[in-house]
């Protein structure tokens, strides 16, 4: 997270704390780092010195794909020279750093904003789960105020919800989300 934060800090010199730590978080979430861990091909050395008895898919599942990286991270900064280490995973990250933003917030943070500025509340209840328990899809349902308004599935909660958020300020976006938002007071 120090070099990320480093690399963030050098291309946003004006951008706010606030602004660096949710991009931050953004360049180095799950979906990211997974990323990262198949871009380098570490699922496939994890499965040609994993133990027979593994599970031949858990190489292919998006969390232990962003433990592996955050792993070798790990290990490479206590072993390796700082600015071997920097430079490798400022490479690694970079469509992600590329990508971030001041002022850009994940979809959850995003819909919270908007719907509490006009006093709403938004929530988010399961909706349901398949698969077997080491290749679940989860299903997550957001409510603002008691209204049910998109649903989202992924491989966590977190990620369901996330896509349930975005399915939301898309319809927003769209101008189908009519009565997403509650009215604004008008006392």
């Amino acid at each position: 997270m120090v070099i990320v934060t480093a690399a963030l800090l050098e291309r946003h010199p004006d951008a706010s704390e606030g602004d660096i730590a949710w991009m931050r978080q953004e360049v180095v979430d799950q979906h990211h780092c997974a990323d990262v861990a198949v871009g380098e091909g570490l699922p496939a050395r994890m499965r040609a010195v994993a133990p027979a008895s593994a599970d031949p898919g858990l190489g292919d599942l998006p969390r232990v794909q962003a433990a592996l990286t955050e792993a070798v991270i790990g290990a490479a900064w206590t072993a390796l020279p700082r600015d071997e280490v920097d430079a490798a995973v400022r490479a690694a990250f970079a469509p992600a750093l590329d990508a971030a933003r001041p002022g850009n917030r994940d979809p959850k943070t995003a819909l919270q904003e908007l719907v509490q500025r006009d006093g709403g509340r938004v929530t988010y209840e399961a909706a349901g789960h398949e698969g077997p328990a080491h290749d679940r899809v989860f299903a997550v349902r957001v409510l603002v105020g008691d209204r049910p308004v998109a649903e989202g599935t992924g491989p966590s909660k977190r990620t369901a919800e996330r896509q349930a958020a975005q399915a939301a300020l898309a319809r927003l976006q769209a101008g189908t989300g009519e009565g997403i938002a509650p009215p604004a007071s008008t006392s």
